[in-house]
C-alpha cells in the first residue's frame, strides 16, 4: 500500500512543479495506483484461522 501512496505523491508533485500535459501518463499512474492499492489490501486482509 505504500507503493500506491508514493505513486500518487509523485504524480501530485510532478503536476504541481512540472508540466503534466500528457493525459496518458496521468491515466497510467492512476490505474497503477489503484491496482497496487487493491493488491496490497488483498494481501493484508484478515484470513480466518483454521482450527485443527
Amino acid at each position: 500500500m505504500d507503493i500506491a501512496k508514493y505513486m500518487m505523491t509523485a504524480l501530485l508533485l510532478s503536476s504541481v512543479f512540472g508540466d503534466m500535459s500528457s493525459k496518458k501518463v496521468v491515466i497510467i499512474v492512476i490505474a497503477a495506483t489503484i491496482a497496487t492499492l487493491i493488491i496490497g489490501l488483498f494481501l493484508v486482509r484478515n484470513k480466518p484461522k483454521l482450527e485443527d
